[in-house]
């Protein structure tokens, strides 16, 4: 009897353990496993410097969150979303569909830049749209037609944010602007839960929206418009079509 309650002791050791280090150990595996989908569902460097993960409360916190462009951009990154907080419905974990009643992003910064087949946004959110039904149709083969764990977030918000734009044709110049307050609502909610990367999109396409508006209501764009014009001609005639397609793509955007 003593033999069997030493062996059990021991194992009961062992399991306190291996749940205390899992639990210790769950902010570096959020962390890693963001990096990992992150990059690549956008096909761009996602780089994240600090989870804090509290079970209990259901609350989270992500710092220093940011996404790299994809190929072909020349910027140094597309998003930097300074800190992120979120609360989920505790109850929700174990089911289906997980509710988060609430995501704040506060202080991101977009650096919109603009090149001959669009904006690097527009590029992100045609990667996470591939990876996206990529994905799906993995976990439906895998499930039998299940589509594994969706989402409903009640509450999104972005605020305090900066757009910068950047654009060859601007010839090395850049516009900047406040960032619209977004507050997105019960995203996923009517179709029963979205995937994770249909709220990506959903997200992604709001911040484009919104770093669009701010930078067409800039003053003086109409001034850097005319300048750019001018750079897209000379350039067009000095190396060809590319340069007066790249020039035609920022008059489309800026509706001119």
């Amino acid at each position: 009897m003593k033999r069997w309650l030493y062996v059990g002791g021991v194992l009961l050791v062992l399991v306190v353990i291996g749940v205390y280090f899992f639990f210790s150990s769950l902010d570096s595996i959020v962390k890693a496993a963001i990096e990992k989908i992150g990059s690549s569902a956008t096909q761009a460097e996602v780089r994240v410097k600090a989870v804090n993960i509290e079970l209990t409360s259901g609350k989270g916190a992500l710092r220093g969150l940011t996404v790299g462009n994809p190929s072909g951009f020349k910027t140094e990154r597309a998003l930097s979303l300074g800190e992120i907080s979120l609360q989920v419905d505790v109850g929700s974990v174990t089911k289906d569909t997980i509710v988060i009643k609430e995501i704040v992003v506060t202080a991101p910064e977009v650096t919109y830049e603009i090149g001959g087949q669009g904006s690097n946004i527009d590029a992100l959110r045609r990667n996470v749209d591939a990876y996206a039904g990529a994905a799906k149709g993995k976990a439906q083969k895998a499930e039998g037609g299940g589509e594994g764990k969706k989402l409903i977030v009640e509450n999104l918000y972005i605020r305090n944010g900066k757009v910068n734009v950047s654009a060859s044709a601007l010839g090395g110049k850049t516009l900047g602007a406040p960032l619209p307050d977004i507050h997105l609502t019960n995203i996923g909610k009517q179709s029963g839960g979205a995937t994770a990367g249909e709220v990506v999109r959903q997200v992604l396409g709001a911040i484009g929206q919104g770093a669009t508006k701010a930078v067409t209501a800039l003053p003086d764009v109409g001034k850097l418009l005319g300048a750019a014009k001018e750079g897209a001609a000379g350039a067009a005639g000095a190396v060809g079509e590319a340069a007066k397609e790249a020039g035609e793509g920022l008059k489309k955007l800026f509706g001119k």
